[in-house]
């Protein structure tokens, strides 16, 4: 427990926010950009103080972020950028030095209300608290973790315990930057503010869900924090559980954090243990020659299993999980598979008519589809 010496309406915000691991990729891919566009729509106007073991000046990571920003392929605006890139600096150093810590107090003294966001690999999550907390900087301050949090149960438990150590609880928060999606939003939107699928949404119509997160690309200059992580820890156990619990969960009472909160709670604490016995897990060719890669590695980089959620609106129903790296498509969706009807009316000894699917994309081209059988305009025979 820490003492804070703001008023709660004063730690409702921020003053500035830094930045760890501001070099790495998940601040190339997503938040700087993200970051400008939160300056663009005027809702950032704090500093961001980078942390990393670079060389890089100020100048070099304003570069850095225009780079990253154009790579999203957002059209930058100069008057946006200049705006935002006034707003960045860096403070370089190892995680592991002390004195980086000192830099950065230095960085941050006088600036009120100091949000710190970790987009480092989790082996280090414990060391920068222990270290933020010894140069006194977890005082008026909120600590921002990204996934994987742990790697099982017990660690996850334990990591939970060394940082409400040193951070007060209620300044502790656990991100998935998958949530922030509008896509993945509109899940719990598309199933509770429209009708058309509420009397639908249950084992009496749904033969089996399918979650599939596919991407075309490798895990290019990351081998050593993927080979710590793997398939199943980067995306299976955040990301796809997340949108799972979307997908079977009640509808909440609020739409604030406790409410969904709950409700996801009860739909994952009936969702079934993974059954060794149909998942599967492989690699792609050329992983163990990917540098930071152990050569002998057995880390996944594909993963995909059968679920069941045990309750009376799933039960005996599968949700089929994929996700793997190098693959043929990138492809980020949902697809709800209907039971076919009771009787075969249109089809016949050579022909089946398909069933009913719900699609929900999620990355790329975002949006909602539905496969329905019709009458060919042509036909008088059948579908």
């Amino acid at each position: 427990m820490t003492e804070n010496l703001l008023s709660p309406a004063e730690m409702e915000r921020s003053d500035v926010l830094v930045l760890f691991g501001i070099s790495g990729d998940l601040a190339k891919k997503m938040l700087l950009p993200a970051l400008y566009r939160l300056t663009e729509s005027g809702k950032l106007t704090v500093p961001v103080i980078g942390v990393a073991a670079t060389d890089w000046d100020d100048d070099a990571l304003r570069r850095h972020a225009r780079e990253a920003v154009a790579a999203e392929g957002t059209d930058i605006d100069e008057e946006v950028f200049a705006r935002f890139a006034a707003n960045l600096s860096i403070v370089n150093g190892d995680f592991a030095d002390a004195s980086t810590f000192t830099r950065l107090r230095e960085a941050v003294a006088g600036r009120g209300f100091v949000t710190y966001y970790l987009a480092i690999p989790p082996s280090l999550f414990t060391k920068v608290a222990g270290s933020l907390a010894a140069e006194g900087l977890n005082r008026n301050a909120r600590l921002v973790v990204e996934k994987p949090f742990g790697h099982d149960l017990e660690s996850a438990r334990k990591l939970q315990d060394e940082l409400s150590a040193r951070f007060d609880n209620a300044h502790l928060l656990r991100v998935d930057h998958f949530l922030g999606s509008r896509a993945v939003e509109s899940l719990m939107v598309s199933r509770f503010a429209n009708t058309l699928l509420a009397p639908i949404w249950h084992r009496a119509y749904v033969d089996n869900v399918q979650i599939t997160l596919a991407e075309d690309f490798d895990v290019a200059d990351r081998g050593s924090f993927y080979d710590a992580v793997g398939c199943l820890r980067d995306v299976v156990q955040n990301h796809m559980l997340q949108v799972l619990a979307l997908l079977v969960m009640e509808p909440p009472s609020a739409t604030n954090a406790q409410a969904q909160g709950l409700e996801k709670w009860r739909a994952l604490h009936a969702t079934r243990t993974m059954d060794p016995a149909v998942t599967v897990r492989g690699q792609y060719d050329g992983y163990r020659d990917v540098e930071g890669v152990e050569p002998g590695s057995t880390t996944e980089t594909y993963f995909a299993t059968r679920m069941f959620v045990d309750n009376w609106r799933w039960a005996d129903v599968p949700f089929y999980l994929r996700s793997g790296k190098a693959m043929a498509v990138s492809a980020t969706e949902v697809v709800v598979e209907l039971r076919k009807p009771p009787l075969e009316l249109f089809g016949g000894d050579d022909i089946q008519t398909p069933p009913n699917i719900i699609r929900f994309r999620i990355d790329g081209d975002t949006g909602i589809r539905a496969d329905l059988m019709l009458n060919k305009p042509e036909s008088t025979d059948g579908p």
